[in-house]
């Protein structure tokens, strides 16, 4: 190990910790790219399993530890030899390799897990302590359920595994039970009673039930701890381990008051969290460093601050841990300069303020009735808007009736050359019917040559793009709307066709003609 006072070694356990999470079994398969990977990354010891407790995790050791270049392999034993010999079994054809042996030393556990007094404890640790070092000069011991062990009893124990030859002492909060402060008096009170203290490295082990595994573990290598435990995701029994994306990148953001290393490439961050839900289960969006959406912006005042200066809102950058770039998501509290930027992003350039209006105006609508606009949403809203920037029939309203047993009614309200029309008319379906109204209150005669219906998104609240052909005389026009009722949005297509077709009577026909026409007389 480095002399460097203010190197913090990472220790993985997201392959045996991790594992115990329900849902997070991974396949042998699984292991192995999760353990290249943390080998890429850094990641300076790999706890692959527990062998002795199954076949499965015996050969996940075993072949994770035939693989890896720069990471040490570990295996996890309780205090029986059996155990030790199963790690050493797994872990004998690495170059180096680590046995990570415990015992409980909390009052509780040693009365009602164990049925052991402390001198037993005592003698157990120098029994298989003293075992496990004559396969391997790198032993670590944990004090399990340690927060809530007597700290006298604990520097005994703490003393005991140094003489006989371990070199890191893990401290592990194994139930989640211990907050910031009283890990920091734990790890100090180890500092400065422990005579031989200095010939080991401290090391921390926080789990996440009152969530503060995180807060823990910093409080602890500030206290004077060097090691961390912890697993990608923060996955682990019940509510979970630290997460080392974030104690990784506390210390990297917060240098200033956290003046330590670490040997992580943080580039991979993502990768690896991407890598491990895809083996276990889904990432929370609102994860830190790694969730979906933490490079996104939402609220208007945020995306606003962001577009002028990045740093108003983001504490590093999404590239340090592997993120393309942060994202401006659009939803109902999104404001107009980050509208406006998404549409320079999608290509809209040289688009009027008017029409920008406009169709910030309906995002904000759609937003409303929307979890997630897309930029799919965006652009049809944007195209709608540019449709009917000279349009002489508008819709004012639409209910439909449809069902069984009924005959399928529209009633429409519609604006033709400022005067307000209104019609009901009946049809073999909601769609006919709308046409139907659209012919009435506006008299023309057109072929329908098309009628279509897409989805712009996913999800049962999409918008629906309908397109819309009509044909007059030879001449034909194409209209599109997007809403997330279909039957506004085909309303709306057919009269961007018949608005369209309108513009190119006038473009050909005799003001005389186009005056009677158009007014529908």
């Amino acid at each position: 190990m480095s002399d460097d006072k203010n190197r913090v070694y990472i220790f993985d356990t997201t392959m045996r910790d991790g594992e115990q999470s329900p849902g997070a079994s991974m396949s042998l398969e699984e292991k192995l790219q999760i353990s290249n990977l943390f080998d890429q990354i850094g990641v300076d010891i790999i706890e692959a399993g527990f062998p002795v407790a199954s076949k499965g995790d015996f050969e996940a050791v075993s072949e994770v530890s035939k693989i890896l270049k720069t990471s040490i392999p570990c295996g996890l034993s309780r205090h029986i030899k059996k155990d030790i010999d199963a790690c050493n079994e797994a872990l004998k054809s690495a170059e180096r390799f680590r046995i990570h042996t415990f015992i409980s030393t909390s009052p509780l556990h040693m009365k009602h897990k164990l049925n052991k007094s402390s001198e037993e404890v005592l003698e157990a640790i120098k029994e298989h302590v003293t075992y496990a070092r004559k396969f391997t000069d790198d032993v670590e011991w944990s004090c399990e359920d340690g927060t809530r062990t007597d700290i006298d009893f604990m520097c005994r124990t703490v003393e005991l595994a140094i003489k006989c030859g371990a070199k890191t002492i893990n401290i592990p909060d194994t139930v989640g039970y211990s907050v910031p402060s009283e890990f920091t008096k734990i790890i100090k009170h180890l500092i400065n009673n422990v005579p031989n203290i200095d010939k080991a490295i401290l090391s921390t082990h926080c789990h996440n039930d009152l969530g503060l595994a995180v807060a823990n573990s910093l409080a602890g290598l500030v206290a004077g701890a060097r090691q961390v435990e912890c697993t990608i995701n923060g996955i682990g029994e019940r509510a979970g381990n630290a997460a080392l994306e974030e104690i990784v990148m506390a210390m990297k953001t917060r240098n200033d008051l956290m003046p330590f290393h670490t040997n992580i490439n943080t580039k991979l961050l993502s990768k690896a969290s991407k890598l491990v839900s895809s083996a276990t289960y889904p990432v929370q969006f609102n994860k830190a460093i790694v969730g979906k959406n933490a490079f996104a912006h939402e609220a208007g005042i945020h995306q606003d601050g962001m577009l002028k200066h990045r740093n108003t809102y983001e504490i590093m950058t999404p590239e340090s841990v592997g993120v393309k770039q942060s994202s401006l998501v659009m939803g109902k509290h999104s404001g107009r300069h980050a509208f406006k930027e998404k549409l320079s992003d999608l290509g809209y350039m040289g688009v009027t303020d008017d029409i920008i209006q406009i169709a910030f105006g309906k995002f904000k609508v759609l937003a409303d009735k929307k979890k997630h606009v897309y930029d799919e949403d965006i652009a049809a809203l944007v195209d709608d808007s540019l449709i009917k920037e000279d349009n002489v029939i508008i819709l004012k309203s639409l209910r439909v009736f449809a069902g069984t047993g009924e005959p399928q009614k529209a009633d429409m309200t519609l604006e033709v050359y400022g005067e307000i029309k209104k019609a009901t008319e009946t049809g073999d379906g909601p769609v006919d019917a709308i046409f139907k109204c659209v012919k009435k209150l506006y008299p023309h005669e057109v072929k329908l040559q098309l009628y279509q219906v897409h989805a712009v998104t996913e999800g049962t609240d999409a918008q629906a793009t309908v397109s819309v052909r009509i044909e007059e005389n030879g001449k034909i026009t194409v209209g599109q709307a997007a809403d997330t009722d279909t039957l506004v949005a085909s309303a709306n297509a057919y009269l961007n066709a018949l608005n369209k077709m309108i513009i190119k009577r006038k473009k050909t026909a005799p003001e005389e003609y186009e005056s009677a026409t158009m007014k529908g007389i």
